[in-house]
């Protein structure tokens, strides 16, 4: 039987207008030190978008957040920051900022599968 093991993950969210603090929860991204998992998973809504802000350039979002993702999985070809010690990634994308894209405070938990419990949190908490 496979061990539980500590977790963090953040929810990915997306702020139209950052004066207004209105968001959206648009992803998750999860963070596992004992699988050495990081992943981040996101999903757009454009009637809820377009409810906070019927001008917003869908395009750009798409592209901060697929950034946010390569970033996250460890892409590569996503630059520097992509390059960085696991924990490194994941601490940098989750650290506090006042843009468009932002994350939740880090929770922690107990899983067993980390690709489980991102899919399990990303159902629970965007879709």
């Amino acid at each position: 039987m496979p061990e539980r093991t500590l977790y963090e993950y953040a929810v990915v969210r997306l702020v139209p207008r950052v004066e207004r603090e209105e968001f959206i929860n648009v992803g998750i991204a999860l963070y596992c030190r004992k699988y050495r998992f990081a992943k981040m998973v996101y999903a757009i809504d454009e009637q809820k978008v377009r409810a906070l802000c019927p001008k917003i350039e869908l395009e750009l979002i798409e592209n901060h957040l697929s950034s946010f993702q390569r970033i996250c999985n460890g892409d590569k070809d996503a630059g520097k920051l992509a390059a960085l010690d696991i924990t490194e990634r994941f601490r940098w994308l989750t650290a506090k900022r006042s843009t468009v894209i932002q994350c939740s405070a880090s929770h922690p938990g107990l899983c067993e599968d980390p690709e489980a419990t991102l899919q399990n949190l990303f159902e629970r908490l965007v879709l």
